[in-house]
């Protein structure tokens, strides 16, 4: 049983040291009523507002992400299962291509 503990432990002792390791400052530009909706969750759930806030910008982004929607064109790009796939023409590409950049950008 002690062994379990001490994986799982261990286990999560990785998993924060990871996320620290990617974590960069920034300065968020917050309304008062914003700010105050933060520290009240912040003090509800006994959170630091800072790993709080970050919490809600990640999820947010994470379901912008799934939500953006799919603006089919008239080029078709691809067939599957005899159907075919036309181009997205809507902001997803250009979002994709910005990320992947700016993604490249941060690693070098």
């Amino acid at each position: 049983m002690t062994s379990n503990l001490i994986k799982n432990m261990l286990d999560d002792w990785d998993r924060r040291s990871n996320q620290v390791q990617e974590q960069v400052s920034t300065e968020v530009v917050l309304n008062k009523v914003d700010l105050i909706k933060i520290e009240a969750l912040a003090e509800t759930y006994d959170l630091p507002a800072n790993d709080l806030l970050a919490n809600l910008i990640s999820t947010t982004l994470l379901g912008i992400e799934e939500q953006m929607p799919y603006v089919p064109g008239d080029k078709v790009i691809r067939v599957e299962e005899g159907e075919p796939i036309y181009e997205d023409v809507g902001r997803t590409p250009k979002y994709m291509a910005a990320k992947a950049r700016l993604e490249k950008k941060a690693q070098k």
